[in-house]
């Protein structure tokens, strides 16, 4: 058995870090590879600041056929915007790649087209993969475009394709500094590999976005961007990047000339049907596999534009499922819930409006709703947000300072969520909001006020005070009726060399936000973060470095102290698109009264060397605490991870986790949790994928005072066949599988599920 003197050793962090720091100083005095390899390297020419351009669009005078060939006449007269500046790994230098971008409209249709010059067109990255798929799509070559139809520098529209016409879109929030890439417009795009480079052309219908009601011109602001992967990620774009700016939008040029436009009918139907049947072992796990029922349900969604900037959406019968499985997450030691992300696209349109400091709105609390509506839109300085849905059971997240638990009422609840913002000054906003959960016997009703206000291009401060009621099912040992408020406050400084944010956070023993994911109260936080960014020049063997000073103190509403943390941080980021970053923490975390060390250094790598590959590794080591049998332990944990591409249609990626903790007694436990998916694209429409998550636990009985499981094995499998014309009319087959297996018997099917969606989009 290993000791665990052997196992600190597994890992040594600083020694790997001097090792990998030592191989890329090597690979900087080689020289990176080129982003046009086999020329004669020059120094990036530095550009200067023209501020905000402005560009007339004018109509298309004949029609256009989304097929990335720029044939037709109405291309000639389009206005043309160059992209001339990249932002990084160069600060605003001339880009390494030539790239013009292409504007015009008609009546029906915002119309955008690229030119992507490439010497090297060979080198191209781009696979083929189902639309929205981030992760993989940023690694390839693409092009884009982002809008702010109200030009108030506050929410932008965001379009992306790559060169064999692959989408991703999203909306982005400058106030929460987010790109929601869950919102799904519906949209045309075509690509096609040249031998000058590759050609992108887009068709995005006019009542897709939401702008202003004028008869007149009007002006959104807009940025046309490029990205060209190669040994470093080229970020090119359209308009000048400051670096002491702390906001996007505000620093988008401006397009005019739309004039007389005005969004269509605008209602959408989407029906669906969906067919499901689970076998299960009810006798687990001797006896046979019984087939179940098949379940039939067909559902109705729709969606009004009731003004060409206000949506209401309405759901009956709903089919809310998901179709692809969660990410796997150990669940080994823990003692707060598990934050899993919204899937569902009744929940997902419009979520951005719902964004609050503190998360007061997470609607994956509605578990099986019966129907659901919602209202979304802004006029002019004022967005709302509304939704209400009738769900079949009550599930709970009850929270405390040393843990929170998951409890369910057999109840039916409706859940509610009311926001209103409004646009305070140029850059700032105020807004309020209520969530109610509403049963029989059960309610909790919640309040806030938030704000975020910009002083200047650098600083910002955020806050929100909520206040919540609630009260429990006689009986139900949930406890009293519970009256609570938490708040937060925070100030962000954000320049080209330095960042730095202060923040607190108080949440009292009885606060509840049951409509959100809030897994832990009774708390007093405050924290502060301090880094120094420097950048690379082009010629340096980094691209950016990054030092600094993460700190945390929490003390539960008696003042007792239960959590502090101090870490530094160290991140790198250069050639063949690798970053690391080294942590060390000195940290102590109290748990039944005790106050533990929880010490912790940690080296994460991530590498991108070719287009077809993509590997990382996470190593963390240090002191930890076995919270089942409250004692301190001794914890190693090693994530690698890699990413394949074979060809254009092939998609492999493997993930692993392995965690292990020891005690004075010797080992305790080690799991390991594998994840793999594998994909095979046929089209930009069709692709058929494979996941299994495999979790192995081994336990040691003499290490616990309490009997425990030698062995534990758990099997999910899922095979998928979709088809999507677009975000709503798609065709999904599938079947899940669950198998566990002991030290008493070997894995066993428990389960399997075959599933069958259709769902179609109407539009008028």
């Amino acid at each position: 058995m290993t000791t665990k003197s052997t196992i600190r050793r597994i890992v040594p962090p600083w020694f790997a870090l001097l090792g990998l720091l030592g191989l890329l100083g090597l690979l900087g005095q080689v020289g990176p590879l080129s982003a046009q390899q086999g020329s004669e390297e020059t120094k990036p020419q530095q550009l200067e600041d023209p501020g905000i351009l402005h560009f007339e669009v004018t109509r298309a005078d004949s029609e256009i056929t989304i097929d990335a060939k720029l044939d037709e006449p109405a291309w000639k007269d389009a206005l043309s915007i160059p992209l001339a500046y990249e932002w990084f790994p160069g600060d605003n230098v001339v880009p390494p790649v030539a790239t013009e971008c292409l504007v015009t409209y008609d009546h029906h249709n915002l119309y955008v087209a690229f030119i992507a010059h490439d010497p090297h067109p060979e080198q191209i990255r781009a696979h083929l993969m189902d639309r929205d798929n981030v992760r993989l799509f940023v690694q390839n070559d693409h092009v884009g475009f982002q809008v702010d139809p109200f030009n108030d520098q506050r929410r932008a529209f965001q379009f992306r394709i790559n060169p064999l016409g692959v989408q991703v879109d999203a909306v982005f929030s400058e106030i929460d500094q987010v790109e929601d890439f869950s919102w799904d417009a519906i949209w045309k795009s075509r690509g096609r590999i040249t031998d000058e480079g590759y050609v992108v052309e887009a068709a995005v219908p006019l009542e897709q976005l939401r702008f202003p009601r004028t008869e007149g011109d009007q002006t959104w602001g807009f940025e046309a961007f490029r990205n060209y992967p190669r040994s470093a990620r080229h970020r090119i774009s359209s308009k000048y990047t400051d670096r002491n700016k702390d906001c996007t939008l505000c620093q988008e040029n401006k397009i005019s000339g739309l004039s007389g436009i005005r969004p269509g009918l605008n209602v959408e139907l989407d029906p669906t049907v969906t067919v499901q049947r689970t076998d299960v072992r009810p006798q687990f796990p001797d006896g046979s596999l019984e087939s179940g029922d098949t379940d039939t349900e067909a559902g109705l969604s729709g969606r009004w534009g009731i003004t060409p900037n206000v949506t209401l959406s309405g759901t009956v019968n709903p089919d809310f499922s998901q179709v692809e499985a969660d990410s796997a997450q150990l669940e080994v030691n823990t003692r707060f819930a598990l934050f899993y992300p919204e899937k569902r696209p009744f929940f997902l349109e419009g979520a951005d409006f719902y964004t609050t400091p503190l998360q007061a709105v997470f609607t994956r609390t509605v578990a099986d709703p019966a129907w659901g509506a919602k209202v979304t839109g802004k006029e002019g300085k004022n967005a709302v947000g509304a939704f209400i849905a009738r769900d079949r059971q009550t599930n709970l997240l009850l929270p405390s300072n040393q843990g929170s638990r998951f409890a369910f009422l057999d109840d039916e609840v409706t859940s509610s969520v009311f926001r209103y913002r409004r646009d305070v000054g140029a850059n700032s906003t105020l807004g309020v909001l209520y969530t109610g959960r509403n049963g029989n016997d059960y309610n909790n009703d919640l309040y806030g006020l938030d704000g975020f206000l910009r002083f200047n291009s650098s600083n910002a401060l955020r806050f929100q005070y909520l206040r919540s009621d609630t009260s429990y099912p006689t009986g139900s040992g949930l406890g009293r009726d519970l009256t609570g408020d938490g708040w937060l406050l925070q100030y962000d400084y954000l320049s080209r060399n330095w960042v730095a944010t202060l923040s607190h956070t108080d949440l009292s023993d009885d606060f509840r936000a049951d409509s959100g994911f809030v897994p832990r109260v009774d708390v007093q936080t405050s924290e502060g973060r301090l880094l120094r960014r420097v950048w690379g020049n082009g010629d340096t063997w980094y691209d950016q470095l990054i030092f600094g000073v993460n700190a945390l103190y929490t003390e539960d509403q008696a003042g007792n102290k239960t959590d502090d943390n101090v870490q530094l941080v160290f991140d790198y980021i250069g050639p063949y698109q690798t970053a690391v970053e080294v942590t060390a923490s000195k940290a102590s975390e109290l748990y039944i009264d005790q106050l533990y060390d929880t010490d912790r250094q940690s080296v994460e790598l991530q590498m991108k060397p070719t287009g077809d590959l993509a590997f990382s590794l996470r190593a963390e080591t240090g002191k930890a605490i076995d919270f089942t049998n409250a004692q301190s332990a001794d914890i190693v944990e090693i994530q690698p991870g890699l990413e394949m591409r074979v060809g254009r249609h092939v998609n492999l990626r493997l993930d692993h986790v392995r965690q292990r903790l020891d005690v004075d007694a010797g080992e305790l436990y080690t799991v390991d949790l594998s994840q793999a998916l594998m994909v095979y694209q046929f089209s930009t429409r069709a692709f058929v994928r494979a996941i299994f998550q495999y979790q192995d636990l081994q336990q040691n009985p003499d290490a616990y005072p309490v009997p425990v499981r030698e062995e534990q094995k758990d099997l999910f499998t899922q095979l998928l066949f979709s088809y999507e014309v677009n975000p709503q009319t798609v065709l999904f087959l599938g079947y899940n599988d669950t198998r566990q297996g002991t030290e008493q018997f070997s894995l066993t099917q428990r389960d399997r599920t075959f599933f069958f969606k259709v769902g179609y989009a109407l539009l008028f």
